[in-house]
């Protein structure tokens, strides 16, 4: 999917919101677990729910990946069917020496046809450089994340600069606003507006509104672009476990209407 196409998206929708599949077959609706892909029916359902008020999925790949092969095809699956309609994103923070690298694009963009992939930049640009080299593909690169570890290095003092802030203005070097989002907790709001004079054009994935505690109207005022809006707000437990009972998907619905309906007053 191309920037043009997702912001079109935006636009449409009046909404910047990404709905995260972090399925845990442990929290799902009990009744599920009687059928043949109990993930899989959880994640149609709630597709088939916020569709209309999203325009990203993101898959978190660790929740699949502890269920071995099932899991997997489970999110096969699930990409599928989701399809060309939203932006996909693989949050599998990927990221290795040049030739192993090339061989996670292959698998998340080839064989899984994920339109992005989160990527930990710690090993330099030759780690992140094949996930750029496809075209119309996004490569999320992890920048201020909203865990407490943050501190632990992205946020010590390096100079005149940040280690967080020095990842973003040397990997904005590698790629285009095109192709290049960054990872920016909504935790760290504070941040905001010195991380956007940083990244002026730049797409930003969103973690931490919700559960963990971030304000959409807060992040929504330092950091959007006005046209482009230029934010994916990503929701994952607040939205798929709105209910545990089987009215699940109408409850995940109610949720993905609410933030749509916040997120339309204050886009630019």
């Amino acid at each position: 999917m191309t920037r043009q196409e997702l912001v079109q998206q935006i636009q449409q929708k009046k909404s910047y919101l990404c709905v995260g599949l972090d399925t845990d077959i442990t929290k799902i609706p009990s009744h599920l677990l009687q059928e043949e892909d109990p993930v899989f029916a959880f994640n149609k359902a709630i597709i088939d729910a916020t569709a209309d008020f999203c325009v990203s999925y993101k898959i978190n790949t660790a929740f699949y990946e502890a269920l071995g092969i099932k899991g997997w095809l489970a999110m096969e699956k699930t990409v599928q069917y989701i399809g060309k309609s939203h932006l996909t994103i693989a949050d599998a923070k990927r990221g290795d020496i040049g030739n192993t690298s090339t061989q996670y694009a292959k698998a998340f963009y080839e064989a899984l046809p994920f339109d992005a992939i989160t990527v930990a930049p710690y090993m330099g640009e030759d780690s992140v450089k094949p996930f750029l080299e496809y075209q119309n593909k996004w490569t999320i690169v992890l920048g201020l994340t909203s865990n407490s570890g943050s501190k632990d290095f992205e946020l010590q003092q390096m100079g005149e600069q940040k280690l967080f802030e020095k990842v973003l203005t040397t990997t904005a070097t590698w790629g285009s606003p095109d192709q290049l989002m960054f990872v920016v907790g909504a935790t760290q709001a504070d941040s905001f507006t010195a991380i956007r004079k940083l990244t002026p054009s730049h797409f930003y994935l969103v973690p931490g509104v919700g559960a963990q505690g971030g304000s959409l109207k807060e992040i929504s005022e330092k950091a959007m672009i006005p046209g482009d809006v230029g934010l994916l707000v990503n929701v994952s437990r607040g939205v798929i476990y709105a209910s545990s009972g089987t009215d699940f998907a109408e409850k995940a619905r109610e949720e993905a209407i609410k933030y749509q309906q916040e997120m339309a007053l204050y886009i630019k």
